[in-house]
């Protein structure tokens, strides 16, 4: 099986390489050779004459508050590009996997978001987001979606890796605490993809009922301030030397660290279908977190931050 794996490099890409490496051969071009999501039409053609079985798009703009200054550059790779791609595997009857973010709803309320539910997206990012699945679920019936949240890893930048270095630098921290969602593993979200492509190719009598749209995301549910408190208590567990550790985390509300993109408050999601469907059983959001965090400890300590 020939799957072409886009955002190799990015924090779920880089280890989607190792996951999906046991179910054929995996293509991961980068954009220094060409593949640009910047330029839906040109991607497309690269798609079909690469002819893969299995598309898997983990590069994305996401880049949130950048987002709200370049809405067309964002709405090109998050909506139009998927739309290219969605075109490309149905001419070529491939499979399309697809991640996208809590960031389509608005973040009213405390219940877990199905997938069901109507959306709302506060900032540009999430509408991008949107209309990047709507092309997809528009275009071609061959498709997974994957909506996640809190996304963090070994790899790349993410809220965790920023709470370990500004923890070596400062005594205290101020961390929000009313927006709560599930700190979502990297390793946890290429597993799960990887399991659910060997499902729809080795049951194609199931492929209809299968594809669609999915929350994947860790079990429970936290703050931002929670997920600082476990990483850096974990951290220190571990030796880490830290200058700040959880009991010098203050607790701040959403309005007291103003972003250029709104946040929804409610990024809890519904995992059930996902569960169901498929048969997983997803772990505990904290273990995702001591997981990152060792990786993180035994790496270089890291210098900047983006999201994911």
């Amino acid at each position: 099986m020939k799957i072409l794996l886009l955002g190799g490099s990015g924090q779920v890409g880089s280890q989607l390489l190792a996951s999906l490496a046991p179910l054929g051969e995996v293509i991961a071009p980068t954009r220094a050779s060409g593949w640009d999501l910047s330029d839906p039409g040109d991607l497309a053609l690269r798609v079909e004459q690469l002819a893969p079985e299995v598309i898997v798009n983990a590069a994305a703009y996401t880049a949130v508050d950048r987002a709200e200054a370049e809405p067309a550059l964002a709405h090109r790779v998050n909506a139009e590009a998927p739309a290219a791609l969605a075109t490309a595997a149905r001419s070529l009857d491939a499979w399309l996997i697809h991640f996208s973010t809590d960031y389509v709803f608005d973040g009213r309320g405390s219940r877990p978001w199905c997938e069901d539910d109507p959306t709302g997206p506060l900032c540009v990012y999430g509408q991008s987001k949107l209309a990047g699945e709507r092309t997809i679920q528009a275009r071609h019936a061959r498709h997974l979606i994957f909506r996640t949240s809190w996304v963090h890893g070994p790899q790349g930048g993410n809220f965790i890796r920023t709470m370990l270095r500004l923890a070596g630098e400062r005594v205290s921290l101020a961390v929000v605490d009313d927006q709560v969602g599930a700190p979502t593993g990297a390793p946890l979200i290429a597993e799960v993809t990887a399991r659910a492509i060997a499902r729809v190719q080795q049951a194609p009598q199931l492929a209809a009922k299968l594809a669609g749209l999915y929350h994947l995301a860790a079990s429970g549910e936290a703050s931002w301030r929670d997920v600082a408190c476990e990483a850096l208590g974990h951290a220190k567990a571990q030796g880490a030397a830290l200058r700040c550790g959880p009991e010098q985390v203050q607790a701040i509300p959403t309005t007291q660290y103003p972003t250029p993109a709104q946040r929804p408050l409610n990024s809890r999601l519904n995992t059930r279908k996902l569960r169901e469907a498929f048969g997983f059983a997803l772990p505990a959001w904290q273990d995702g977190v001591h997981q990152t965090v060792q990786a993180l400890l035994a790496a270089t300590p890291p210098t900047s931050s983006s999201e994911a």
